[in-house]
């Protein structure tokens, strides 16, 4: 019995996580035309045409969405098969997919950055923004990591504690609220801005204010936290940010200050999370210690 030709499998697996055949030729390192006929080769092996057009784009058929998670970990497999040995920075030439937010990839991605290229510079790292409803990503291998303060991971995720922060008031320099001791009433007094990829206004903030039978008035709401530090400069607004933004706003020279919010927030707990299979993997056991060095360096600087 004839085995298939299995780097098809490995074809496969970049094809489907990059969904494209010039993005899938890149990765491996080979010309556009030879992908499209490695991509007619596994299309004939499977029976099925794996990824369909789609306006500009390819999606995935039902078949090779079966198919993703099971070629996944046979390829990892596999890896982990011939590479079973010491780690070979130098040598090491893996992608890995980090899904977080703007605040850790602007606080502490250059950083992180340096030090992969200094040890490992074949490697690649990149970040992938939050997605609502996509909470299979770990365990179908999409995702490396998961950088973030949410708990609501399946049981079988690990996770490691990187730092704790609390959000304070940012303003433009000269801001009135600074004329007079800040209270809550002054606090709620002020015209405010909320950070939500969702696109959400109440939060925290308003739950501790209600406390206290007072409420503010949100009348921006950003996606990003940095994009919302720009509407500062010609606004009287407040942005409340977690202590890293507050850190490297001050680090960039920006005519900004800030405050202690006047109320009982609670403390914000930031951790990376992992699938088990990534446990003993060494590659990923490094990068793993790599985050964890980088946001002690940044809370130490």
């Amino acid at each position: 019995m004839a085995l298939p030709d299995l780097n098809l499998l490995v074809a496969l697996d970049v094809l489907l996580d990059e969904g494209s055949v010039a993005g899938a030729a890149r990765r491996m390192h080979l010309s556009a035309p030879a992908m499209s006929r490695t991509l007619a080769r596994i299309r004939e092996a499977v029976g099925d045409p794996i990824l369909v057009r789609a306006g500009r784009g390819l999606v995935p058929t039902p078949r090779a969405l079966e198919l993703r998670e099971q070629v996944r970990e046979l390829v990892e497999q596999a890896s982990g098969l011939f590479h079973s040995g010491e780690l070979d920075l130098g040598n090491l030439s893996r992608q890995f997919n980090v899904r977080t937010n703007d605040i850790f990839m602007v606080c502490f991605g250059g950083r992180l950055f340096e030090l992969m290229r200094q040890q490992a510079p074949d490697a690649v790292l990149r970040f992938v923004p939050e997605i609502d409803g996509d909470d299979d990503a770990m365990r179908a291998g999409r995702i490396d990591l998961i950088v973030g303060a949410s708990d609501k991971l399946t049981p079988e995720i690990k996770s490691q504690g990187l730092f704790s922060c609390r959000f304070n008031g940012l303003v433009r320099e000269g801001h009135p609220i600074f004329d007079a001791p800040i209270t809550p009433e002054r606090f709620a007094a002020f015209d405010q801005i909320s950070v939500s990829r969702r696109g959400l206004a109440r939060g925290p903030i308003d739950k501790a204010l209600a406390e206290l039978d007072l409420s503010r008035r949100v009348v921006l709401i950003s996606p990003s936290f940095f994009s919302a530090v720009l509407a500062l400069h010609d606004s009287d607004l407040i942005l409340p940010m977690p202590d890293p933004v507050i850190a490297t706003c001050g680090k960039l020279g920006l005519p900004l200050r800030s405050f202690e919010i006047p109320l009982p927030l609670e403390t914000v707990r930031v951790r990376q999370s992992w699938h088990p299979r990534f446990d003993n993997d060494s590659a990923h056991r490094w990068l793993r210690e790599l985050i964890k060095r980088c946001c002690e360096e940044g809370f130490q600087g």
